[in-house]
């Protein structure tokens, strides 16, 4: 089956002040999570966050870089993705301990979501929001109601091999006057994990809102870009007091470095310090 893959798609609709945001990633999704060995429950994870991240970066009205980092004192304590505008992303998780529960909350025990802005020409703004919630769309939710007081409801799926979500957001001009958005709402919670890993982003938007006229515009390309180089990880270890790398030279030979989020292997001789 071919299935829609690694696009983002916006949509407004004519008789509601409401706009929507669709994702949909698989080999961006399968290449983040590929060698790193990580049990279901945290590619799930990291599949929502990747998901969310997208969507997140839509919302953005500049160019520039997100990031999003879960943390908690659970077994399941760090998991980060970054984005930028150009919808290139790149994550991570860490454990620490082995899982018994594999609910969010006994994974992450208690924590935050931190969200940081950081435009390419103005200034960086970062977001707290706690990790007290079932999931991460529900702290999405939760960060939009604080930060921006946007009424915002968020979907999200990922199962090891497809990741996606979806947004509704009542735009600022909408006035109190929830019944829109509330029924826009309602129509998207039909939606299924299936439909929204196999269902192109045109066909899925009929489905669900088949009586109201939706403007769809052109979908943006998705992918997983790691953005480590030799140069990068030769730069980082510039930071290292000369005899740290002298006695490892001596010893190995060489210096072995692995970019922690493509498993990419630079290796280093002693000439490349000369």
């Amino acid at each position: 089956m071919e299935y829609p893959t690694d696009q983002l798609s916006r949509y407004t609709f004519n008789d509601h002040d409401v706009r929507g945001e669709l994702v949909q990633l698989t080999s961006s999704y399968q290449t983040l999570i590929r060698g790193h060995d990580y049990p279901a429950p945290v590619q799930e994870v990291l599949g929502h966050m990747m998901a969310a991240v997208s969507l997140l970066t839509a919302t953005l009205k500049f160019e520039g870089h997100i990031a999003v980092q879960l943390q908690g004192d659970g077994p399941l304590n760090f998991v980060a993705v970054n984005g930028n505008h150009k919808q290139e992303l790149r994550g991570i998780a860490r454990l620490r301990a082995e899982l018994s529960d594999t609910d969010l909350r006994s994974m992450i025990g208690k924590g935050q979501l931190i969200i940081t802005l950081t435009p390419e020409s103005g200034e960086r703004y970062q977001g707290v929001v706690s990790g007290d919630a079932d999931s991460i769309a529900e702290m999405l939710e939760n960060y939009f109601e604080q930060s921006e007081q946007l009424h915002t409801k968020v979907w999200l799926h990922a199962d090891g091999e497809h990741a996606a979500g979806m947004l509704l957001q009542r735009l600022p001009s909408s006035g109190q006057d929830l019944t829109g958005f509330e029924h826009l709402a309602t129509l998207t919670d039909t939606i299924t994990a299936k439909e929204l890993y196999t269902v192109p982003a045109e066909e899925l938007l009929h489905r669900l809102y088949h009586e109201e006229t939706v403007h769809l515009y052109p979908s943006q390309p998705v992918s997983f870009v790691c953005g480590c180089s030799r140069d990068k990880t030769l730069n980082a270890l510039a930071s290292v007091k000369p005899e740290e790398l002298k006695e490892i030279l001596d010893r190995d030979g060489e210096i072995v470095m692995t970019c922690d989020y493509c498993l990419t292997e630079y290796v280093f001789k002693p000439s490349d310090f000369n």
